[in-house]
């Protein structure tokens, strides 16, 4: 999946992908469905090498971005994916407008604080991306000024990568039929009104603005150290299952090994077969 779904280099057209496709697997929904409870297994393992090396002082993790349009899966993504490991290993945050806090400071000021812990997986739902993304939608800032973010968000992600960190970069990416279907989907469940806004509609009819600052932040921020992987996501279960195997082929090409007993592991067996306080 890491070779099949990344972003090759050049001029981005996400317009050309077919957000129903199901690249490298051919099975149906419930193949899909069962073959995520089947990864479960070794990216558990994996997760919990990657978490028990950080007792030898071992500075690596996981970053995984989730980026789309309004319903593309993100938190659904979250639910199924990360769902499948050991929570002690994980920090999710999902990133909302700023406050007024995190607005008198850099704009990566509270990504940073949001980073995960050595040993752990953390999972951005929305990212620093958005500070590309929506605030150029919207106008919130000028273009000098969002061409020295897409700078400082290279370099951020290169000094994340040098400090150990792997940096996983998925947009799932969907259709804007798929995406009024989940929208009127929402309208029409009561227990789903919560998750409805105004803004959603108004950035609905902003669709090809937001397609092409995509394309411009995918070109500008796609590099050797953190590229971008564009998942299809109309499909939820593909969704789910991709974005599942690249998190487990992260980790394994990061390879995480059991670190060596900090204790003689022997001599406590013989206490407590031999000296056992509780006998």
């Amino acid at each position: 999946m890491l070779e099949l779904l990344r972003l090759p280099p050049g001029e981005v057209d996400l317009a050309s992908y077919d957000t129903r496709a199901t690249p490298g697997f051919d099975g149906d929904k419930a193949a899909g469905r069962e073959a995520l409870a089947a990864v479960a297994p070794e990216l558990g393992d994996l997760q919990e090498r990657l978490y028990a090396e950080r007792t030898t002082g071992s500075t690596r993790r996981v970053l995984l971005v989730l980026q789309g349009m309004d319903t593309a899966g993100k938190g659904g993504t979250v639910r199924h994916v990360a769902g499948l490991v050991d929570p002690q290993g994980l920090r999710i945050t999902g990133f909302g407008a700023p406050s007024a806090e995190e607005l008198a400071h850099d704009f990566l000021w509270r990504i940073r604080r949001a980073l995960p812990d050595p040993g752990q997986i953390g999972v951005f739902d929305r990212s620093h991306y958005e500070d590309v993304l929506a605030v150029k939608v919207r106008g919130l800032a000028d273009d000098a000024e969002i061409e020295r973010r897409y700078g400082a968000i290279n370099d951020f992600e290169a000094e994340l990568v040098e400090s150990g960190t792997r940096v996983l970069k998925c947009l799932l990416l969907i259709s804007p039929d798929e995406q009024k279907e989940r929208l009127l989907s929402r309208m029409d469940d009561p227990t789903k009104h919560w998750k409805l806004a105004a803004s959603d509609i108004d950035d609905r009819a902003r669709w090809s603005d937001y397609a092409a600052a995509y394309e411009t932040a995918l070109e500008r921020t796609s590099t050797e150290v953190a590229p971008w992987y564009v998942v299809p996501a109309d499909r939820k279960w593909y969704r789910n299952l991709a974005v599942a195997h690249l998190l487990r082929d992260t980790l394994a090409e990061m390879a995480p090994v059991w670190p060596p007993s900090q204790v003689d592991v022997e001599a406590e067996r013989r206490r407590l077969l031999e000296e056992d306080p509780i006998s």
